[in-house]
């Protein structure tokens, strides 16, 4: 940074400004390395550190402070005019509407530790206001773009871990007390959708990537992500015109070939499954834990029992005393934690969401983000998140940013057409009005 003796001004150099620009574009990727790896943190400081799993608690709560401090720090110069702009989207107002009632019932939350409860809900507020934050500081694609590539990267680093991870008793990936399988499926087909978006984007090939993180899932066993994940990919495959039939034909051969190659441990799953599954597993087992919270639930039914309000407040569950940490439907976790109220703000946040990705015009990126919804729906069906949606906060967030700015691009562009050829439009209003 230089100064200009002749009138007084600071000067920013162009070295500095470059400097900025690198910043600029490495924060959002570390913010989204961080949301995807932070899965592992508990468990990399108990099993390579022998702390206490609280230790890994802390150590995740302290970095996504950290980060917080570290965006608003960097974006204390930029106008607030953005927040103002995202906070007009219709399906960002749901979601902070949700975040808000969340935060309202901690004042009656029934949680095993009200301490506990503060916390998640403290770190789920702060993922929200990093990406505000970061909105807010540059361009939407730039932020966009580097933050999804840095969560594809974290997933991808995950999942060389797991395969690294001696396996469950039951042949998953995962930890038997720290990782469970289910959180590592569902991460890697969250990423493999945002692989699928910078794909779409033409931001490099993510063709690795994605095939890792299929590979991953499915060697997790995670049955109901795996179907979330199939109904999803037959959506897009039939409705992406964009997608050329060659390539459809090679996800389909890949696909054939990468299960017949994981077919012997399949069928060796299948029979633990069917022979030592679970209460967490088996659908008796899901039909049980429904039907207890949902006796819990209408106890409570307009306003619920509160955040974080099922890990060690629901009694343990059959004969292996299974202790839920959530509902594993989304629709009755938001019931029994937020009662009639989670119902309308479950509904509204993703109604809401749909009603913009329906604002697209026809093409690659509605169907994208049609097969995401139709992902977070079907997992929804016996899967949840004990804390955040299946579609989190953030991502509806930075999602409805990007579908906004994708709106706004197509009109500008069609507003550029008219100028530069207004006699198109005159010709074709005169043709109308003489057809008539």
């Amino acid at each position: 940074m230089s100064f200009d003796m002749r009138n007084g001004m600071m000067i920013v150099s162009q070295s500095d400004a470059h400097q900025d620009d690198r910043v600029t574009a490495s924060l959002p990727l570390v913010v989204g390395f961080f949301f995807a790896f932070r899965l592992l943190i508990v468990l990399l400081s108990v099993r390579l550190f022998g702390a206490d799993p609280q230790v890994g608690v802390v150590a995740s709560f302290t970095i996504n402070i950290g980060l917080l401090l570290l965006v608003l720090l960097l974006s204390s110069d930029r106008p607030m005019v953005r927040i103002g702009e995202l906070a007009r989207l219709v399906s960002v107002r749901w979601a902070l509407a949700f975040l808000l009632f969340s935060a309202c019932s901690l004042l009656w939350t029934v949680a095993e530790s009200k301490a506990a409860a503060i916390g998640y809900w403290t770190a789920m507020a702060s993922d929200v206001a990093i990406v505000f934050l970061l909105l807010r500081r540059d361009r939407t694609p730039c932020v966009v773009n580097s933050l999804l590539k840095g969560f594809v990267y974290g997933a991808c680093i995950v999942a060389v871990i797991a395969w690294l991870m001696p396996t469950q008793s039951d042949l998953r990936l995962g930890d038997e007390e720290l990782l469970g399988p289910n959180q590592i499926g569902y991460l890697c087909a969250f990423a493999f959708f945002m692989a699928q978006y910078l794909q779409r984007r033409k931001q490099g090939s993510w063709y690795m990537a994605s095939l890792l993180l299929a590979v991953t899932l499915l060697r997790t066993f995670s049955k109901t992500t795996i179907a979330a994940l199939l109904a999803a990919g037959v959506v897009l495959l039939l409705k992406d015109k964009a997608m050329s039939r060659r390539t459809k034909i090679w996800i389909i051969v890949i696909t054939l070939v990468v299960i017949a190659a994981f077919s012997t441990i399949i069928l060796s799953y299948a029979s633990v499954y069917a022979s030592e599954g679970n209460q967490s597993e088996t659908l008796s087992g899901r039909f049980s834990i429904w039907a207890i919270i949902f006796v819990e639930a209408i106890q409570q039914p307009w306003i619920g029992h509160g955040f974080h309000s099922v890990w060690q407040v629901i009694p343990p569950i059959g004969p292996d005393k299974f202790e839920a940490r959530h509902a594993h439907n989304e629709l009755l976790q938001q019931f029994y934690a937020y009662g009639a109220a989670g119902i309308v703000l479950l509904t509204g946040v993703y109604g809401s969401f749909y009603r913009q990705v329906r604002k697209l015009p026809p093409g690659s990126m509605r169907v994208f983000f049609c097969s995401l919804l139709l992902f977070v729906i079907v997992r929804g069906l016996a899967d949840t998140e004990a804390f955040d949606l299946s579609l989190p906060l953030w991502a509806i967030i930075l999602f409805s940013a990007s579908i906004e700015g994708m709106i706004q691009d197509r009109a500008q562009y069609r507003i550029r057409g008219l100028i530069a050829h207004p006699r198109a439009d005159t010709m074709g209003a005169s043709s109308i009005v003489m057809g008539s």
